[in-house]
């Protein structure tokens, strides 16, 4: 890659906006669903797949599934999108835990974090 190139895409990254909102790992295999919400739900993929790639992801039970199962039996999902422009940092994070509180209620979901 160019030096040139790597400029671009380091002042494209820099630019990029968070999107807060809330994601769902599924099983596919059991029909299991982990909910957990994120201040940038772009970057969140990396967070859950490499620990249990590794086989150290902080929930056990996710874990467990991940190794019975394999990564082809997972997906990630966005459930909801919020628009944070307009919040200070902790109405962000109210709105962040209130809106996972819902989803885990609405789709009986366990948190991703154990």
């Amino acid at each position: 890659m160019s030096r040139e190139r790597r400029k671009e895409l380091l002042a494209a990254f820099r630019e990029k906006k968070p999107r807060p909102g809330v994601f769902a790992v599924r099983c596919t295999a059991t029909g299991q669903v982990w909910v957990q919400a994120a201040v940038n739900l772009d970057t969140c993929r990396n967070g859950v797949w490499f620990p249990l790639k590794l086989g150290s992801h902080p929930n056990k039970a996710l874990q467990a599934e991940w190794k019975a199962h394999g990564a082809e039996a997972f997906l990630i999902e966005d459930i909801e999108t919020l628009d944070g422009e307009d919040l200070a940092g902790w109405e962000l994070t109210s709105k962040l835990k209130s809106r996972e509180r819902h989803w885990r209620e609405t789709l009986g979901a366990t948190a991703v974090t154990g």
